[in-house]
């Protein structure tokens, strides 16, 4: 019961979080199945990272389709921004999940960690853009999408973590940089799991109830509680302050991450 409860509670928090500021709640989904997998059994495994990214991953494919709809609903995704770094974005999800199967799970936890506290960093201090500034032209913008899709990927966060300040240093209205990240999410999830399924498939000492890298009774236990709060994190995006939700979220990140490089 306390496994169960504590993947409802990943559930309403990654689904608030992946609607109010269009970023996959994998950056805190990770390290939580980290801190929980060793407590139900699973610590000797030596897969345990991948998994932890994996089932992060599955989970954002869920919750990102519940938040585009709301924000899609409320005018603030920017689809022809989005055709033009889907597929950079698509490319990247294979690499990444290709990388991180390559990688030790030591070695991908303290990447993991390295990269959680730049991001926290950037989302507390990250500057103002210049006026001037505007997206760049499609071969660029798709250059930025496989580096994204990659990080997103070997993360299990989605990619909107990255995609957020980067639409809003090109001087992208603040509600359609996230609205837009929580898109990009979706393609990044679902080629990104998809890569942890199969790159997973025959992996040694799997848990029970395991497809490749993710852990379903895991997947579902966040999955459900997040479709219902995907959706409310997107309607308050319009209606709280989110650079000081971000200033918030960051603290929790650096935590986290910390937690990921010490341990």
């Amino acid at each position: 019961m306390i496994e169960y409860s504590i993947y409802i509670l990943l559930g309403i928090f990654s689904g608030l979080i992946a609607g109010l500021l269009g970023i996959g709640g994998g950056l805190v989904v990770v390290p939580v199945l980290l801190l929980l997998f060793p407590t139900i059994g699973l610590g000797d495994n030596p897969n345990l990272v991948h998994i932890a990214i994996g089932t992060s991953l599955a989970t954002i494919l869920f919750s990102s389709i519940a938040s585009i709809y709301t924000h899609h609903r409320n005018k603030g995704v920017l689809w022809d921004l989005f055709i033009r770094i889907a597929p950079g974005v698509v490319i990247g999800s294979i690499l990444g999940s290709t990388i991180a199967h390559l990688l030790p799970g030591d070695i991908l936890k303290r990447v993991f960690g390295v990269l959680e506290i730049l991001i926290a960093l950037q989302m507390a201090f990250g500057k103002n853009p210049t006026p001037t500034r505007k997206l760049p032209s499609t071969v660029p913008l798709t250059g930025v999408g496989v580096g994204v899709g990659t990080v997103g990927t070997i993360m299990g966060m989605g990619g909107g973590a990255l995609t957020t300040p980067f639409f809003l240093w090109c001087n992208v209205a603040a509600r359609n940089a996230m609205a837009t990240s929580a898109a990009i999410g979706l393609p990044n999830a679902l080629v990104g799991a998809a890569g942890y399924v199969l790159t997973g498939w025959h992996a040694p000492d799997l848990p029970p109830w395991s497809l490749g890298y993710i852990y379903l009774p895991a997947l579902i236990g966040i999955v459900i509680p997040s479709l219902f709060f995907a959706p409310i994190g997107a309607t308050l995006t319009h209606r709280l302050p989110a650079k000081t939700l971000k200033r918030i979220f960051s603290i929790v990140l650096v935590i986290l991450g910390i937690n990921m490089l010490v341990h």
